[in-house]
């Protein structure tokens, strides 16, 4: 069961559109179930219909927390024009937006960057064209800042590094070679990383990572 009352953001929206986007998890199929069953309550009173709901609005939901909370994402941020996610570990980008678009019904929404399928993370998706082709001009001129956080075996002599490479990958063996001096076929790389904490005893730390050349 879940208590939730309605922002100005959702003012004039259905009850469908609230539900959707504060329960990614959720299908639409489940919702009109539980109208069926009048398993929602709003302003006190069961209905079975998919209404227009007001700012200020109180509704209770009768679903259980484990239909509500089964997300392969969360939403940070939204705008008319932008959507920021929590893109979960094991999930790939084009399934995420896939999900994305028959749960939340957009009917345009792009990845503005990747993440690997083994990284979890903020993702930017654009709302419309234009978002799209401004987001990835300014990735392409680098003003916007990426930030990992891994952990690595070792304990780094600085609490600051920029490291310079080079970098070959092998597409049909799925494999990347680093190399401390220019070899045929590797390219240029550069990686930037802070310290944020060590653990002397398990001999591993947790660095703030940026790749400047990704």
């Amino acid at each position: 069961m879940k208590n939730l009352i309605v922002d100005n953001k959702f003012n004039k929206k259905t009850l469908s559109y609230y539900l959707l986007h504060k329960f990614p998890s959720l299908s639409i199929n489940s919702i009109y179930k539980a109208l069926r069953k009048k398993d929602i309550v709003l302003n006190g009173v069961r209905i079975k219909n998919d209404i227009i709901l007001n700012c200020g609005d109180h509704i209770t939901i009768y679903i259980s927390d484990n239909v509500l909370n089964n997300s392969n994402f969360s939403i940070i941020y939204e705008d008319d024009n932008i959507l920021i996610i929590d893109k979960p570990y094991k999930i790939d980008i084009p399934s995420l937006a896939s999900n994305m678009k028959e749960q939340l019904k957009y009917s345009f929404i792009e990845p503005c960057h990747r993440l690997d399928l083994n990284t979890r993370g903020i993702v930017l998706f654009a709302k419309n064209k234009i978002s799209l082709e401004t987001c990835l001009r300014k990735f392409k001129n680098q003003r916007f800042e990426k930030h990992y956080h891994c952990v690595v075996y070792g304990i780094p002599k600085n609490n600051y590094g920029n490291l310079s490479n080079f970098l070959f990958k092998d597409s049909k063996k799925g494999i990347v070679y680093i190399s401390n001096i220019k070899k045929k076929g590797y390219v240029p790389i550069k990686t930037i990383y802070n310290v944020i904490c060590n653990n002397i005893q398990k001999n591993i730390s947790l660095l703030d990572v940026q790749i400047p050349t990704r």
